[in-house]
């Protein structure tokens, strides 16, 4: 079976507020690749502003679907993710 990956952290900070419908613009990065996790940071931007309206991020850590224990990142998740480092 595949493995999973479950977020093992989340969190957000707010600064200002965006009113539904506004467009939005959403900026990701990878913080940290490990060797089973990786750690993305975001900012969510009314379209066209410079400062975001929050900041978060998340972490993933990959883990075997039976064991439930971290297991590497799958190679071409990594070479993926390196594009955004």
């Amino acid at each position: 079976m595949a493995d999973r990956t479950p977020v093992a952290e989340t969190g957000c900070r707010y600064a200002r507020s965006l009113v539904f419908p506004q467009a939005v613009e959403v900026g990701l990065a990878v913080e940290r690749l490990g060797t089973s996790s990786v750690t993305y940071r975001l900012g969510v931007f009314a379209r066209g502003e410079a400062e975001p309206a929050a900041e978060g991020g998340f972490v993933h850590v990959v883990v075997g679907r039976d064991s439930r224990r971290p297991v590497p990142l799958p190679d071409r998740w990594r070479e993926a993710l390196t594009t955004l480092l």
